[in-house]
């Protein structure tokens, strides 16, 4: 098998909207380029790159998949990714390593959500992109309205490079604007359309001079001719493009019989190779260090996704940065300070792998049967010992809570769960030390949705979902004294204490102990015992079983019996206090309040706004960052559950945003009643 130097290898990420055709797309670049035999369909369940039981059953892409198609000397590496919202960290482990992008949309006249997301991800990220605008044969589809509205966003940063020559919902070919000619579906030169004469020449003029900019060369040679060469146009144009100044426009079909015109040829013109441009950066100690792709270097791999499947194993997908690898090397993690010996290496067509002697510099590939080794861990010969910075996942937004069973089934799904969690990195399954719950954090409720398919599938076990508890508190608003006494004689030795306790209010501290006793009323020895029966009966409240905060409790008084007194009779007069005086101290129930950070589009400021008011929440105030507007607030913890995917809908999937706990606040007297209900039936459960 051949091996590629970086020169020769372009690595593309396929992302955008959900359903707009980009594993159809990667199909149909497998099938011109004799990749594979025939022609598949996500509808079919036959792709090469939705290949796992939930994306066959769904029609529907849910994890990263890795591909490649051989195009003249070259090699490229196709990164397919979801488009749903749910599986964004799939696109963001593609982008951590993809030198370019193909953003696929439809010819639906709009900018789609995902399209406009996936452009403003990879223009922040210095990501250079191709727009491909898939579906311009389908009925009411129109190329030329959705750059027009894909422009009135992003401006003259976007333009088209290729016009679709359609008779009605037939596309019969393709204007190559750079050159100004026309080509059929079979890459046969013909006339340009005299329907498209002034639009092409317009856009040609447009290209022109975004090519121009692009140097000074090109600037003062446009100036002397009045024009440049195609030659000299697509050297303008990748310049740009790798700056991520531009982003060309190309059309096509990628469902039924496909027409991709030129976009393997426009992917290897205008789309960087490794290290081109962009500059590869990792971490030796403090120190940053440049990683310039010499595969004449140590080597230095970075794992990027892992694959996990019960009967094939761990695959990891990694690229290399520095070196090259081969079967039989031993390369050390660096983040667990284990050598791994390299045993077998493959290049990966879907779930096919196909065994590779060499990865050089530039290249992708995969491990398999590591014994270490996860998604962003570094992997490093001996000679260059650095370690890449985490990739930044985004975080978990929507929390559900497994339901126990008297079966041991939730062991096993959270063995289960725990195992995919070396696949995907944007959900996590924990014990909630607050609720002391079993609780899965996630992106959404389809992705959770599906690692519990996955798990029923893989592992035999279903699980069982509710929503969360909220971690409720209970305090007090006066001071009070109370006597606890404990006194039993069941014949011979008896149980003895008692005590006297001060509860007083402390808003600022969650409990304290302290003792005012005179004259050895309650000896010494037992004062750490009172301590420690407070601090049991505190974990239970009064009213609604929640754990009690904010006071203090004061021993200032008692008796005690030289032969019946011990430590379990003052543990236990403690907490017959605490359970007689707290009731008479006016408690009351508190709540998580929660800052919020929420990012949206300007449009969207008033819905959301008003949303979080109807939430009980608090606005602070508003600002403008990277022309989205970025609302701060607070709302209390139980509005919450649902707002991941409230967010969703209110922007039609735009916002985003993030909590970090602030403070706990007084319940509504109002809501108390219903709160303590819900608790004491879920404590009884």
């Amino acid at each position: 098998m051949a091996v590629f130097s970086k020169e020769k290898v372009r690595n593309i990420a396929l992302i955008g909207h959900g359903g707009e055709g980009k594993t159809s797309l990667l199909e149909a670049i497998l099938f011109a380029t004799k990749g594979t035999s025939r022609l598949g369909k996500v509808d079919d369940g036959t792709t090469v790159s939705d290949y796992d039981a939930e994306e066959i059953s769904r029609k529907m892409s849910i994890s990263l998949s890795l591909s490649y198609a051989y195009y003249k000397d070259y090699k490229i590496n196709f990164l397919d990714t979801p488009g749903f919202f749910d599986f964004e960290g799939e696109m963001v482990s593609a982008l951590t390593v993809a030198d370019g992008a193909i953003v696929v949309t439809q010819a639906s006249g709009n900018l789609s959500v995902g399209a406009e997301k996936a452009i403003d991800y990879c223009s922040e990220h210095k990501i250079p992109m191709i727009l491909f605008i898939n579906g311009v044969n389908k009925e009411n589809s129109s190329f030329s309205a959705t750059v027009e509205a894909i422009k009135a966003k992003y401006g003259t940063k976007v333009s088209a490079i290729e016009i679709p020559i359609m008779d009605k919902t037939n596309m019969l070919g393709y204007v190559d604007v750079l050159a100004n000619k026309a080509y059929d579906v079979n890459g046969k030169e013909i006339a340009v359309p005299a329907n498209l004469t002034d639009t092409v020449s317009s856009d040609n003029a447009e290209l022109t001079e975004i090519a121009a900019a692009s140097s000074e060369a090109l600037l003062e040679k446009f100036f002397e001719e009045g024009d440049l060469s195609k030659e000299d146009k697509v050297s303008g144009i990748r310049k740009m493009v790798s700056d991520c100044e531009f982003i060309p426009v190309v059309a096509g079909v990628a469902v039924g019989t496909p027409v991709l015109c030129d976009l393997l040829e426009n992917i290897i013109n205008l789309i960087p190779y490794a290290g081109e441009t962009k500059k590869a950066y990792a971490l030796k100690g403090e120190e940053k260090i440049e990683l310039d792709y010499d595969e004449n270097k140590p080597t230095v791999v970075r794992i990027f996704k892992t694959i996990v499947d019960p009967f094939v194993g761990k695959l990891n997908l990694f690229k290399v940065y520095s070196g090259s690898v081969k079967s039989g090397d031993t390369l050390i993690n660096m983040r667990k300070s284990e050598n791994e010996k390299i045993s077998a290496l493959y290049l990966l067509k879907g779930k096919t792998q196909e065994a590779a002697e060499c990865i050089k510099a530039g290249d992708i590939g995969a491990f398999a049967k590591l014994s270490y080794t996860g998604t962003g861990d570094t992997l490093c010969a001996e000679g260059l010992q650095v370690e890449f910075e985490p990739i930044d996942f985004p975080k978990p937004v929507l929390t559900l809570a497994l339901v126990a069973d008297e079966k041991g089934g939730t062991d096993k799904v959270v063995e289960g769960l725990r195992k995919l969690m070396e696949e995907d990195c944007t959900f996590k399954v924990e014990k909630n030390p607050e609720t002391q719950e079993t609780v899965i954090c996630g992106m959404g409720e389809t992705q959770i949705d599906v690692l519990c398919k996955k798990v029923k599938n893989k592992y035999k076990v279903e699980a069982q979902l509710t929503e969360p508890r909220v971690a409720y508190r209970e305090t007090i608003r006066k001071k009070v004294e109370q006597q606890g006494r404990c006194k039993k004689q069941n014949g011979g030795s008896g149980l003895f204490g008692d005590v006297y306790i001060r509860y007083e209010p402390a808003p600022d501290i969650d409990f304290e102990f302290a003792e005012e006793v005179v004259g050895g009323a309650v000896p010494k020895q037992y004062f750490p015992s009172v301590e420690k029966g407070l601090r049991e009966a505190k974990m239970t409240g009064v009213l609604a079983g929640c754990p009690m905060v904010g006071f203090r409790a004061v021993l200032y008084f008692g008796s005690y019996h030289p032969v019946d007194s011990k430590e379990a009779a003052f543990i236990e007069a403690a907490k017959i206090s605490f359970k007689e005086g707290i009731p008479k101290a006016n408690p009351v129930l508190l709540e998580p309040i929660m800052n919020m950070r929420i990012v949206v589009p300007a449009d969207y400021m008033g819905d959301v706004m008003g949303d979080l008011t109807k939430r009980r929440g608090k606005v602070f105030g508003m600002e403008n960052e990277n022309g989205k507007t970025v609302i701060t607030g607070e709302a209390p913890a139980a509005e919450l559950h649902r707002y991941a995917i409230d967010l969703r809908s209110m922007t039609q999937g735009r916002g985003k945003f993030s909590t970090e706990f602030a403070r706990y606040d007084e319940v509504p007297a109002a809501m108390v009643p219903k709160i303590v209900e819900e608790e004491k039936k879920k404590r009884a459960k």
